[in-house]
């Protein structure tokens, strides 16, 4: 549950505190746990839930432009930068420390809007409904907050992975 926590706040002491408040909120609301998931994955919505309160807590909120990190696309709608070539396996690639850690630094770099839904979506495995009703939005926003993380991250990562420098 820490790493949840973990990979949702980034911050450590926040984390912790996640944790604390999920372990207080789950052990105040045992009574009302009634089986029908895991007990695993109810507590793994607690630590979600806290996290997102946390977030929401934060002022300001990081409303920071991803515009800088997307693709860009000619008047055509062609793509104006090199499409990414590996020039080894993708999953070789990723396991590797140095990879992994890119990555995760990458993702870290994204500011929260986005950060928090591909963390939610691709990480965590929630679906898109579940997330827009964690993040109180609607489905489309999530769908649009989504395309635009995968966007940026995959452009902050073309140069490095693309030229083979790992």
């Amino acid at each position: 549950m820490l790493s949840v926590a973990r990979r949702l706040l980034i911050n450590e002491d926040d984390a912790r505190e996640c944790i604390q408040e999920a372990y207080l909120l789950a052990f105040a609301k045992i009574n009302s746990f009634e089986g029908r998931s895991s007990f695993r994955t109810w507590l793994h919505r607690i630590v979600v839930n806290c996290a997102l309160g946390i977030l929401r807590s934060r002022k300001p909120h990081n409303t920071q432009s991803i515009d800088d990190l997307l693709p860009v696309f000619d008047s055509d709608g062609c793509r104006i930068e090199p499409t990414w070539q590996f020039n080894e396996p993708l999953l070789k690639i990723l396991e590797r420390n140095q990879a992994r850690d890119l990555v995760h630094r990458s993702i870290q770099s994204l500011p929260d809007t986005y950060r928090i839904v591909l963390m939610l979506r691709d990480i965590e495995g929630y679906d898109t409904e579940e997330v827009a009703t964690l993040l109180e939005t609607n489905t489309g926003v999530i769908k649009t907050r989504l395309h635009r993380a995968r966007a940026a991250l995959k452009k902050q990562l073309e140069p490095i992975f693309g030229k083979g420098e790992l």
